[in-house]
């Protein structure tokens, strides 16, 4: 039975837990350049509906890495669930393609998509989740930590779909997550109730960027205005003027606290340059992390392990 990686919960628990050690399994191998080829005379048809740098290279080369073939799809090659219905697509790759990524604005797209799709199908990104991104950032949290035991994770911005992403996370293992966000831009709410239902994390909803940081293991941010609202900008840049993650902030926690970006970053608004660039930052790890993240993903839902 095929299986498809939409949303952070599409795994258990124990799932979440093998993943880690598979991807830094996985990452060895990549980094010593061993011959590992899980997906040779294998191919990947990547959709893009929402442009992406990191996520076209990071799947792109890590697919290449493991032995197969990646195609790259962009929005005008398609125009997804406009000039073609999203099921026929679904249909049409899966007898092209031994997997299917799709990077998309509708997340009813994605699931559309996986329910008519034949192969396995991965969620890059959709306006609701961003489940590979999370993924990849409690690796790369574990790899600086040791563990992910008492954790407690601070979201500073937009309730978006990285925030979804985190609360299914905290839907699945157990750790202490913050959102802080000005009012008028929360999470979903049906989302933060799967945390409720679980029973496993604690979830904090804050408009106070100064008081709620306290004791973070992690800062994380966003842009504040993602691709698709950049007409917002100038009402967000006031709405989230007091959101910013500097050095005064960083200081604040009484801890040696990581901070974390999916980026692209505007320096300057969500975080500063400085903060970025500082010792604290594990951005740039977090963003190799993609890769190695993606490719354990992609091993475990073709049942290569």
């Amino acid at each position: 039975m095929k299986r498809d990686f939409l949303h952070i919960t599409d795994l258990t628990t124990q799932e979440i837990l093998d993943f880690i050690d598979l991807a830094k399994e996985i990452k060895t191998k990549v980094l010593n350049k061993e011959d590992y080829q899980p997906f040779n005379n294998c191919s990947l048809a990547m959709i893009f509906a929402k442009p992406s740098a990191r996520t076209r290279v990071s799947f792109e080369t890590g697919f290449f890495r493991l032995g197969g073939h990646a195609l790259y799809l962009g929005p005008n090659d398609i125009g997804i669930g406009k000039r073609e219905e999203v099921k026929d697509i679904a249909r049409v790759f899966s007898g092209y393609n031994d997997m299917i990524m799709a990077r998309l604005f509708d997340h009813r797209h994605i699931l559309e998509l996986a329910e008519y799709a034949t192969v396995p199908v991965i969620n890059g990104l959709t306006d609701y989740n961003h489940p590979c991104q999370i993924m990849a950032d409690i690796f790369t949290i574990y790899e600086h930590r040791g563990n992910l035991n008492e954790m407690k994770v601070v979201y500073v911005g937009d309730g978006n779909n990285i925030v979804h992403s985190w609360l299914r996370l905290a839907a699945r293992i157990p750790f202490h997550f913050t959102c802080i966000c000005p009012e008028g831009f929360e999470p979903d709410t049906k989302t933060i109730s799967l945390i409720k239902e679980a029973g496993l994390s604690t979830f904090e909803l804050s408009h106070d960027p100064k008081k709620d940081i306290i004791d973070a293991d992690v800062i994380y941010t966003d842009v504040w205005a993602s691709m698709g609202q950049k007409d917002e900008v100038e009402t967000r840049e006031k709405a989230f003027a007091d959101f910013q993650v500097n050095s005064s902030m960083l200081n604040s926690t009484g801890k040696n606290t990581l901070f974390m970006h999916c980026l692209p970053a505007e320096r300057g608004r969500e975080v500063t340059d400085k903060v970025m660039e500082s010792s604290n930052s594990i951005v740039f790890d977090q963003a190799e992390n993609r890769m190695h993240a993606q490719n354990a993903i992609m091993v475990m839902l073709a049942g290569k392990v």
